[in-house]
């Protein structure tokens, strides 16, 4: 894997100005495979000047210009997406054809949606006798994760783009990688210089260095709750605005009548999906007690098909966890479900191969509401199946943890689904497998979050108003 031994700041490659290093290893072997700068505050300062200097220029861009760059680096997205692809697959350890068909081709697709909506958006209205403007907020701290390391940059940044903003962002240090790739798209398809620029380095030092930066004026983060709690509070002390994609602890409601096989299926999916590194992992699948048997040996069956391996390998539907650091915590976790009473059906903290990240594709059943395991983030391979007897106990259960991300219901009818997901306390539901719209809302109620992304509703997060009277 090439990597960039500088920082992307004001159109081109600078040293950095520091000597640390970030090695990135693939996960599936743990070998080392590139090594990019560790950024300082002082990287950060330089960044935040460049986007600074650029943005008079482009938030006086006509929206068609900018939007006609957005689909430029559609393009190169496009051109470039088996390079992008493979390079996840080596640093973040996704199967190759789930990483081109998800992690590339999903941010391709909204980045084409914000090619369109950026030159169709109304930036002002009339109202009575006022003209409202909406402006671009000035510039964006970025601070982006590993678990889909292209999609979540192009979800900050092409609607940022979009309003008007420049841009510094800071990715996550196990996928570096990805993040380079996507400033090369940036320069080739001729975005001003200063409008985007990338900074290296961890969380604890560019990271807080960008959110606590007077030269920023909105911090756009996905990551963890906790992490996101100390983002709000810096920006909250500073007066700035803050947009948090959280973590979650997605329901899937099976109610009495819905297609048993085939939710069971499609729930187990959606947690093995990205070895169950996603924020909106369905990963608690409720089922009526009289269907409950039924669904648990569904479910365990599902998820041996679910064979672990090599990720070049056609044959592997299941890749690594990023790093060391989360196989172990998601091997503790299954530990703790183990030693809360519940049963296991399908996987266990065993390690399915002597080399590489691997956790074998787990299932819980008769967990209980209150278990660790039913309430907590686990963000691997994990599924808890619990029992209900009625719609009003699914709802509770449902509704029962401090998060609020995403959700599914299955029922024999859509009326008697959205009946149901219209009172589940989350930003996003799947109705009867309902697919992925990069139009859509997306974000979280509670502590997954504040404030949306994709469609237009994450383009206003980038936006401010003023009114003007005549």
């Amino acid at each position: 894997m090439k990597a960039h031994d500088g920082m992307y700041i004001g159109g081109e490659w600078r040293a950095a100005l520091g000597h640390g290093r970030i090695e990135v290893l693939n996960p599936a072997d743990e070998r080392p495979i590139a090594s990019v700068p560790a950024g300082t505050p002082e990287d950060v300062d330089a960044a935040v000047r460049a986007a600074r200097a650029a943005f008079p220029a482009w938030a006086a861009t006509a929206p068609a210009e900018r939007a006609a760059l957005i689909g430029a680096l559609r393009d190169v997205l496009v051109a470039r997406k088996g390079e992008i692809a493979e390079t996840i697959t080596a640093e973040l350890g996704s199967p190759l054809g789930f990483s081109e068909m998800v992690h590339v081709g999903a941010p391709i697709a909204v980045a084409s949606s914000y090619a369109e909506l950026g030159a169709s958006y109304a930036f002002e209205e009339r109202i009575g006798n006022s003209t409202v403007l909406l402006e671009p907020v000035g510039v964006v701290g970025a601070i982006t994760p590993w678990n889909y390391p292209l999609h979540q940059i192009v979800a900050k940044v092409a609607p940022a783009l979009a309003a008007g903003c420049t841009i510094v962002l800071k990715p996550a240090e196990d996928t570096p990688l990805t993040a380079q790739l996507f400033a090369e798209a940036v320069h080739e398809a001729g975005i001003p210089a200063g409008v985007f620029n990338l900074v290296t380095g961890t969380g604890p030092v560019t990271g807080q260095a960008l959110a606590a930066h007077e030269g920023v004026d909105l911090v756009s983060f996905t990551g963890s709750t906790a992490v996101g709690k100390q983002i709000g509070a810096t920006a909250g002390a500073a007066v700035k605005r803050v947009a948090l994609e959280l973590g979650g602890k997605s329901a899937n409601v099976i109610l009495p009548g819905a297609d048993l096989a085939k939710a069971v299926a499609a729930g187990v999916g959606h947690v093995m999906n990205n070895s169950g590194q996603s924020c909106n992992a369905l990963t608690r699948m409720l089922v009526h007690r009289d269907e409950y048997e039924e669904a648990v040996s569904l479910a365990a069956a599902a998820a041996a098909k679910y064979a672990s391996g090599d990720p070049l390998d056609p044959g592997t539907r299941l890749g690594p966890v990023v790093s060391a650091k989360q196989r172990d915590r998601v091997r503790g976790f299954i530990t703790k479900g183990v030693e809360e009473g519940a049963r296991l059906v399908a996987g266990g903290p065993e390690a399915p191969h002597e080399q590489g990240y691997f956790i074998a594709p787990t299932v819980f059943a008769d967990v209980t509401p209150e278990m660790t395991i039913a309430q907590e983030e686990i963000f691997g391979p994990v599924l808890s199946i619990l029992p209900y007897a009625d719609q009003d106990e699914a709802l509770a259960i449902a509704n029962g943890t401090d998060y609020g991300l995403g959700g599914a219901v299955w029922a024999a009818d859509e009326a008697t689904a959205v009946a149901f997901a219209r009172l589940m306390d989350t930003g996003q539901v799947d109705i009867n497998g309902g697919r992925f719209n990069p139009l859509a809302p997306f974000g979280g109620y509670k502590k997954s979050g504040v404030g949306r992304e994709l469609g237009p509703h994450g383009l206003a997060e980038y936006l401010q108003t003023k009114s003007l009277q005549f």
